[in-house]
């Protein structure tokens, strides 16, 4: 299971630890990542998503599932939630 943010495409980043001494040892910084199910509005569902909490909020700010996927790009969504985003355009297409 990959450590990736279905929304954002964020993933895991790589650094060092480094102690007082200024020795340095490799570490990973994971995404906070959350199982969530966010409600589309446009086709009455709920879907499930593994996100991260920054992706959360932004969605919050976009006002919800929908406007954020409007604005999402593909290259940045996983491939479920590529599907959610291709319904929603045809959804609003035809309303």
């Amino acid at each position: 299971m990959s450590r990736r943010c279905d929304l954002t495409g964020k993933g895991p980043m790589s650094g060092n630890n480094v102690s007082h001494a200024k020795n340095r040892t490799r570490r990973r910084f994971l995404p906070n990542l959350q199982d969530v199910t966010l409600q589309s509005d446009v086709l009455g569902r709920s879907f499930k998503f593994k996100i991260s909490n920054a992706a959360l909020r932004t969605v919050d700010h976009r006002g919800g599932l929908d406007a954020f996927m409007a604005k999402a790009k593909d290259a940045e969504l996983s491939a479920d939630a590529l599907k959610v985003k291709k319904e929603i355009n045809k959804a609003t297409a035809t309303a």
